[in-house]
C-alpha cells in the first residue's frame, strides 16, 4: 500500500526518468550521426585534396618519381592513414607501411576511433582527362578522428548526461512539491471522512488548495459534515419529542386510572371525558404518523383535478374567521386581479396543507396581531404567501421545522401540536411538484411561501 504523495512522486519520477532517457538517447544519436556525417564530409574533402595535390605535382613534374608528393606521408602518419602512390599501370611508386599505423594506434599515442579491419580506397589521378596514376588511402577505422574531435565528442556526451541528471533533480523536486499539493488536501479530506464515519461531526477540513476539483471536494465534505451534524441533532430531538408526545398522554391516563382504581379519584363523567380527550389526542398522533408513513412511502394515491386556487384559498380562509375573531387577529386576503389561478392537484390534500399553515399562523400570533395571505402569479408560477407577525422561529430551528415531530423551542411546545403537520404539508406539496420555503425572525413573525407550477390551460 502506498500513500497518494508517494504514489504520485514515484509516478512523476518514473515518467521523468523515462522521458530523460528517451530524450538523451535521441539527442545522442542525432548528435553522433550529425557529427559522423560532418567527419565523413571532412574526410572526403581530405581525399579530394590529396588527389588534387598529386595531380598538380604531376602537371608540374610531368612524371612520377620516388619523391613525388612524399611530403604527404608526414600528414598521413599524423592522421593515422596510409598512402600508396601508383603509376598508370598500378605499379607502386612509393607507399607507407600499414603496420606502422597499427602499432601507433595500439600504443594509444593519439585518441582515435577504435581500430578495426584495415580498408583501402583507391582514387584515380587524372591530368587532361587522362589517367596518369592512382593513390590508395588505407585506414583502420571508418572515420578518422583527431584528438580535438574526440574531446569535442566526449564533451557533448558529458553535457548530455549532465543535463539529464540536472533535469532529473529539478523535475524530482517539482514532482515532490506538486504531489504534496495534490496529496495534502486529499489526505485532509480522507481524515475528515474517517472522523465523520466515527461520529465526530464537529470535524472540518480547513487546508487550502488552488485546485478547483479538490476545493469542491473539500467543500462538499464540509457540507456533508454540517448536514450529518444537523441530522444527529435532529435524531436526538426526534427521540426526545416522540418520547414526550407518547409518554405524556399515557402517563396522564395511567395516573388517573390508578387513582380511580385506588379510590383516590371518583369515577365521574367529567374525569372520563378528560381521559377520553387524552386517548383522542394520542390517537391523532398515531394517525398522523401513519399518514406521514404513507406519504414517505409514496403509497398515497392522489385524485387530480383542476383547482381555482383563488376561490379555493378564499373558502378555506373563511373557516378561520371565528378563531381569528376570538384572538382579535386581523386576517387580510390579497389576491392579484386579472389572473387565472389554475393548478392541477388533489383538493382534499391541498386543503390539508392550507388548513395547517393558516392554523399555525393563528396559533403562533399574539392577540391583536395580523395574518396576511397573498396570491399572485410570477415567472410562470403561482405563488401563495402566508405571513404573520407572531412569535417567529429561532434561526437555529429553521433548518428542522419540516422534520418529523420537530417543534423548536419551549415557547412553541406550550402551544398544542405534535410537530407533524409541516412534514405532511411538505410531502403533499412535493407530490404536486410544488415547493415550500420559510422565512422567520424570532419575535418578528414568519412567512411561508408556496410555489405551484402554472396549469398549461390557464
Amino acid at each position: 500500500m502506498y500513500t497518494i504523495s508517494r504514489k504520485l512522486s514515484i509516478l512523476f519520477i518514473a515518467c521523468t526518468i523515462s522521458a530523460i532517457l528517451l530524450v538523451t538517447l535521441f539527442v545522442n544519436l542525432t548528435v553522433t550521426n550529425k557529427f559522423n556525417d560532418y567527419m565523413v564530409d571532412i574526410q572526403n574533402k581530405r581525399y579530394q585534396r590529396i588527389v588534387t595535390y598529386l595531380e598538380d605535382v604531376y602537371k608540374r613534374e610531368g612524371k612520377w618519381t620516388e619523391n613525388t608528393g612524399i611530403e604527404l606521408m608526414h600528414e598521413a602518419y599524423m592522421g593515422n592513414y596510409c598512402l600508396t602512390l601508383m603509376d598508370q599501370h598500378k605499379k607502386p611508386v612509393w607507399g607507407m607501411d600499414p603496420n606502422a599505423i597499427n602499432k601507433q594506434l595500439n600504443m594509444n599515442s593519439m585518441p582515435v576511433q577504435e581500430t578495426g579491419v584495415y580498408t583501402t580506397k583507391s582514387f584515380e589521378i587524372k591530368v587532361n582527362s587522362r589517367i596518369v596514376g592512382y593513390v590508395d588511402i588505407g585506414q583502420y577505422s571508418t572515420i578518422l578522428l583527431t584528438e580535438e574531435d574526440v574531446n569535442f565528442k566526449g564533451s557533448i556526451n558529458k553535457s548530455i548526461v549532465a543535463s539529464g541528471i540536472l533535469t532529473l533533480i529539478i523535475i524530482s523536486g517539482f514532482s515532490l512539491y506538486f504531489s504534496k499539493q495534490f496529496s495534502d488536501p486529499i489526505k485532509e479530506v480522507a481524515k475528515t471522512s474517517v472522523n465523520l464515519s466515527r461520529g465526530n461531526y464537529e470535524t472540518k477540513s480547513s487546508i487550502k488548495s488552488n485546485l478547483i476539483e479538490l476545493k469542491d471536494l473539500q467543500k462538499s465534505v464540509n457540507v456533508l459534515a454540517g448536514k450529518l451534524k444537523y441530522q444527529d441533532i435532529l435524531r436526538k430531538r426526534l427521540v426526545s419529542d416522540i418520547s414526550h408526545e407518547i409518554r405524556t398522554p399515557l402517563h396522564v391516563l395511567q395516573n388517573n386510572l390508578e387513582a380511580m382504581i385506588d379510590g383516590v379519584f371518583p369515577v365521574t363523567t367529567e374525569k372520563l371525558l378528560y381521559l377520553n380527550e387524552e386517548v383522542i389526542r394520542f390517537g391523532k398522533l398515531i394517525n398522523n404518523l401513519n399518514i406521514l408513513k404513507e406519504f414517505e412511502a409514496e403509497s398515497t394515491k392522489l385524485k387530480y383535478e383542476t383547482i381555482f386556487l383563488d376561490e379555493f384559498i378564499t373558502e378555506i380562509s373563511k373557516d378561520f374567521n371565528l378563531d381569528a375573531d376570538k384572538k382579535n387577529i386581523m386576517v387580510d386576503l390579497n389576491i392579484q386581479q386579472n389572473h387565472k389561478y389554475l393548478v392541477t392537484g388533489d383538493k382534499d390534500k391541498l386543503k390539508q396543507v392550507f388548513i395547517n399553515l393558516f392554523s399555525n399562523s393563528l396559533k403562533f400570533t399574539e392577540p391583536k396581531g395580523r395574518v396576511l395571505i397573498k396570491l399572485y402569479e410570477n415567472d410562470n408560477k403561482i405563488t401563495v404567501e402566508i405571513s404573520d407577525n407572531g412569535i417567529g422561529i429561532k434561526q437555529e430551528d429553521l433548518p428542522f421545522i419540516f422534520e418529523r415531530l420537530y417543534r423548536g423551542d419551549m415557547s412553541r411546545h406550550q402551544i398544542e401540536g405534535n410537530g407533524i403537520g409541516l412534514t405532511i404539508a411538505k410531502n403533499i406539496l412535493q407530490l404536486h411538484n410544488a415547493s415550500i420555503e420559510v422565512e422567520s425572525k424570532e419575535g418578528k413573525g414568519t412567512k411561508f411561501t408556496i410555489c405551484f407550477p402554472k396549469n398549461e390551460t390557464s
